[in-house]
């Protein structure tokens, strides 16, 4: 059988550990207190500026939506308050409120837009607890299709993503703004 290729150069980054951007070109951040400046959540909540190239599609009075670069599935963003906060007990009222209903809204968004039929909602609170950035937590929200498992990912240890983060980002902050 003939071995098919899949080209994912976006990958390459992830796999290396670093994402090779041109910092020259970046927005100069306006750093909200208590901002780690090594934690890209605050980077791209303190450059509204660079909104695109960052892919937040979205940005309220206490959080952000944010496309996650290494998606476990089409669609698959972060939903992260604008401050640097580990805990859900350090949240305020508003970013608690906002923060869930951010996340019901993008439900809509997706569903209505990208056909999901369902959505893995989770937040890792913790090192231990296998998150990634343990210091800003954020929500995963994963849109799902029925029967979004294929072959790829049992015979090849591949996920295939259909759309362009560029494109996504287009879709999902045009109907955000408009709704």
């Amino acid at each position: 059988m003939p071995q098919e290729r899949l080209w994912a150069p976006w990958r390459l980054a992830y796999l290396q550990g670093s994402l090779r951007d041109d910092e020259s070109t970046r927005s100069e951040p306006s750093w909200l207190a208590g901002a780690d400046e090594n934690c890209f959540l605050c980077r791209d909540a303190a450059t509204p500026a660079d909104d695109r190239r960052n892919l937040v599609v979205w940005r309220g009075a206490e959080t952000f939506a944010v496309l996650n670069r290494f998606p476990y599935n089409n669609g698959h963003l972060l939903v992260a308050p604008l401050n640097h906060k580990a805990r859900l007990d350090q949240l305020s009222a508003a970013a608690h409120v906002e923060a869930m209903q951010l996340l019901a809204r993008v439900c809509g968004i997706v569903e209505q837009n990208m056909n999901a039929s369902g959505f893995n909602v989770g937040l890792n609170l913790g090192k231990s607890a296998g998150a990634g950035v343990p210091g800003h937590l954020h929500w995963h929200l994963v849109p799902r299709w029925d029967g979004d498992i294929n072959f790829m990912p049992v015979t090849a240890n591949v996920k295939v993503l259909p759309q362009a983060l560029e494109d996504l980002w287009e879709m999902l902050s045009d109907a955000l703004r408009s709704s």
